[in-house]
């Protein structure tokens, strides 16, 4: 299990995102990647996304529920693997529901198609870019005049 640390971490990461990028990988074995909204939801171990059942990645999700998912700010890079499925429970679709979700719902929250996608986090491997610019731009200059990797920041993976 990741440590206090590495979970504020994702926890920063996360927030700071407005997009996560979802890879499914469909029947015949291809990837699909679809952006999806971020919710604000305080991560305890499982995303949380709105979707629309059925669908093309609702069905991706059915065949082979294997996923990962994509956060990136100008500071940061996330990737979660994690297991995902499709979930319905009325309070939490309520305790989600904002304004922006609304939009891709003829009928609201009452739409037959609103679904929760939900994944369940297995392991997560992170670069926390904690340099301002222009020093990231000495430690490239550097790392090419030394041949040694630029050190920008913090790269690590963990389990959850």
């Amino acid at each position: 299990m990741t440590d206090d640390t590495d979970l504020e971490t994702i926890r920063t990461i996360i927030d700071a995102a407005k997009v996560a990028i979802l890879t499914t990988t469909s029947e015949e074995g291809e990837l699909h990647s679809r952006p999806l909204a971020v919710l604000s939801d305080t991560f305890e171990g499982s995303l949380w996304f709105f979707t629309a059942d059925p669908s093309p990645k609702s069905r991706d999700i059915a065949a082979n529920p294997e996923v990962n998912v994509a956060y990136a700010d100008n500071k940061a890079y996330l990737s979660i693997a994690g297991t995902a499925s499709i979930d319905r429970d009325r309070t939490r679709i309520d305790q989600l529901w904002n304004p922006m979700v609304e939009a891709w719902f003829e009928n609201g929250k009452d739409d037959p198609s609103v679904a929760l996608l939900r994944v369940d986090a297995r392991s997560a491997e992170y670069w926390s870019i904690d340099k301002p610019g222009v020093v990231r731009a000495f430690e490239i200059a550097k790392a090419l005049v030394t041949k040694t990797p630029p050190d920008l920041g913090e790269n690590r993976t963990v389990a959850l």
